[in-house]
């Protein structure tokens, strides 16, 4: 897996100073999601790649790290899906097309999607999880010829949270795709499966000795997840997570986001399940 810790060049003078972004257009995903479209004032924006994320600031209330959710090849806005869990991402979900708010990166590692090529993929996302693994999804169908097998396994708390739902029929509409949705608690329309996503990995098709696993949601799902992956034979070393927790400078600094010996912002967010699978399992790290 590759990992890239260095800085963008345009951030590597000023990594703490924001630039502005105008919000070109604004999508309500679920209640509490919001996708924005955001594109630089001045200048052009630096390229991404999946996995990595970016420090938004609302002017006057705060900055908070989000993942990139966009497609990583296509030229044009930056994107990102925002649960409105909090002050600052409250204002970010309260943007609309003209706004102006404050952007940071993009930093951190990212998933390492070329150096799975020739390999099974296992796709897991849970909740908001599904965000960050969006741009694999379509790093992968951009060269969908040079995978195996490919599984996306999705969980939700209802119908009404689950993201992006006109691509998850698209998606599910291919024949190159096994894509596997299920609920925690269904409502009287549903008729998929109901219960937790872990649930799905036993129906996923991949051979254990090789497939890679991109993992990523609540951190108590992302412990069931992998345990639920190396437990159907894949090695912790193939199985990679998304961790966003407590992330606050993006470089590292103010150690607001130590786990372990590990800077989250700094190291991650994307780790292997063997770097950091103890740690997840130690209460108060």
């Amino acid at each position: 897996m590759t990992v890239t810790t260095e800085l963008p060049e345009a951030w590597q003078s000023e990594p703490m100073v924001p630039r502005q972004y105008r919000v070109v257009s604004r999508r309500r995903e679920t209640h509490d999601v919001v996708t924005l479209a955001l594109e630089p004032l001045h200048g052009r924006g630096s390229p991404v790649r999946p996995g990595q994320f970016n420090m938004l600031y609302a002017f006057g209330i705060g900055e908070v790290p989000v993942s990139i959710s966009g497609d990583p090849a296509a030229a044009g806005p930056i994107v990102h899906s925002i649960r409105a869990a909090g002050l600052v991402t409250r204002a970010l979900c309260d943007s609309h097309p003209g706004t102006v708010v404050g952007l940071r990166g993009p930093f951190g590692t990212d998933w390492g999607v070329d150096t799975a090529v020739g390999r099974d993929l296992v796709i897991v996302g849970g909740g908001i999880g599904l965000a960050p693994l969006r741009p694999v999804i379509y790093s992968v169908l951009a060269n969908r010829e040079r995978y195996g097998r490919v599984s996306v396994l999705i969980g939700a708390r209802s119908p009404a949270d689950l993201l992006y739902t006109a691509e998850l029929q698209n998606w599910r509409s291919r024949f190159d795709l096994d894509v596997r949705v299920t609920v925690d608690v269904a409502g009287g329309t549903w008729r998929g499966p109901v219960g937790i996503v872990t649930e799905l990995i036993p129906r996923a098709s991949f051979d254990p000795r090789s497939a890679i696993a991109f993992v990523c949601g609540p951190e108590i799902m992302i412990r069931f997840a992998a345990r639920s992956l190396v437990d159907h034979g894949l090695d912790p070393a193939n199985i990679r997570v998304s961790l966003e927790r407590n992330m606050k400078c993006a470089i590292g600094l103010c150690g607001h986001c130590q786990l372990g010996s590990e800077f989250v912002c700094r190291d991650g967010p994307v780790f292997t399940y063997a770097r950091v699978g103890r740690l997840l399992a130690i209460q108060e790290v």
